[in-house]
């Protein structure tokens, strides 16, 4: 069988990451990448030696089947449905989009085409992940009752030279880091059937601190702040802190607490890590794994060696495409969680409990031989 060829709209700093790692994918065979900025596009096409278009062009194209959509969130959902409109297979960029009507229609849409559409994050495919995942299914930490999940800091507007879509609706890091913990969470645990929570703004201003805007001062109009609890279809209670109003925390990524251990996860932004599991005894890390998604491939500016498979979730849909098999960054889990994020945006807006009404299963976990197999 031919490749699927692939695209890319979008060509911002992300892209750049897609474009160095695809190569490392079997099944990816990216071609051409687009933008609205065709300045953009010349140069990152010259760059990885790929064809550079016009949107229009790329969704005509008739050797691209499959685009990836890496614009900013605010037009993620009407981008994938050009996609789809133009007959071809879409993957979108963490969030999928920004409200749950959004997901819906897509799903829909892709649905009446026979159309896949897939999502990042991808990261719970990397090896650190997917080894947690085998220590709650091999029952070493029996049924999970409960767990934590922090991420916080203090905003991007220290280092980005245009942070203005982070502290806007749409923004925030509930629907900019959540993804990556939530995503983690449902794969783990299963899907969330109700949260609560409590969400400010501590800062009504962010000040840019580099590049050409150095000085100017931005509104914040969306929350930074955001403590919630999340229940779990299973019966589990976690309690997710997302906050860019934190300058310095001691909280662990990720801990759940199990019938019989508790589980201790990496940074579910990164594919690798340490996981650790502690019962009556001391808690003691599980041994290395040998799971190709968890062996550092890629340097750090500042020298740390980290595991960086972005991409895998993609090249795991052209693969599922092809195999006729469900894909494990599909839009139903997708989907489940925008509604967990934008049930919680909305829990702290509207101060109740809100139900899900979405649901979806847990991806199929991905072995060390599957994973293998991704791999040029």
């Amino acid at each position: 069988m031919a490749k699927l060829g692939v695209g890319i709209i979008g060509c911002g700093n992300i892209s750049a990451a897609y474009l160095q790692l695809a190569p490392s994918f079997k099944a990816l065979d990216l071609r051409a990448v687009a933008d609205i900025n065709m300045d953009n596009a010349r140069a990152r096409a010259a760059e990885f030696n790929v064809r550079a278009h016009t949107v229009e062009e790329l969704l005509a194209a008739p050797d691209i089947d499959v685009i990836v959509n890496l614009t900013v969130p605010a037009v993620h959902y009407e981008v994938s449905r050009q996609i789809l409109e133009a007959g071809k297979h879409a993957y979108s960029e963490k969030p999928l989009v920004l409200s749950l009507d959004e997901g819906e229609r897509l799903r829909d849409l892709a649905a009446s085409k026979n159309l896949r559409v897939g999502s990042a994050p991808d990261t719970f495919l990397g090896g650190s992940h997917q080894q947690a995942r085998a220590a709650i299914d091999d029952g070493r930490t029996g049924r999970i009752l409960g767990g934590t999940a922090h991420v916080m800091g203090h905003g991007m507007e220290m280092w980005h030279p245009n942070p203005d879509f982070f502290f806007a609706p749409g923004g925030g890091p509930v629907l900019d880091m959540g993804p990556y913990y939530i995503t983690n969470l449902v794969q783990l645990i299963g899907p969330v059937r109700t949260v609560a929570a409590m969400a400010k703004a501590g800062f009504k201003t962010r000040t840019i601190g580099n590049g050409p805007r150095n000085g100017e001062v931005l509104q914040v109009t969306t929350p930074t702040d955001i403590h919630a609890v999340l229940e779990f279809a299973n019966g589990a209670t976690v309690t997710l802190g997302a906050s860019w109003d934190v300058w310095k925390n001691r909280h662990a990524n990720m801990e759940l607490y199990g019938e019989e251990a508790s589980l201790f996860v990496p940074d579910p932004n990164f594919f690798g890590g340490t996981v650790e599991i502690g019962g009556e005894g001391d808690i003691e890390a599980l041994p290395e794994t040998d799971h190709p998604f968890g062996q550092a491939n890629f340097t750090t500016g500042d020298g740390r060696h980290l595991a960086n498979y972005r991409g895998a979730g993609l090249a795991d849909m052209v693969t599922a495409i092809e195999e006729g098999r469900k894909h494990r960054c599909d839009i139903d889990l997708a989907v489940h969680v925008v509604d967990v994020m934008t049930g919680i945006l909305r829990s702290g807006e509207e101060r109740r409990f809100v139900d899900m009404t979405t649901t979806c299963d847990r991806p199929a976990a991905l072995s060390p031989e599957e994973a293998r197999a991704l791999l040029a």
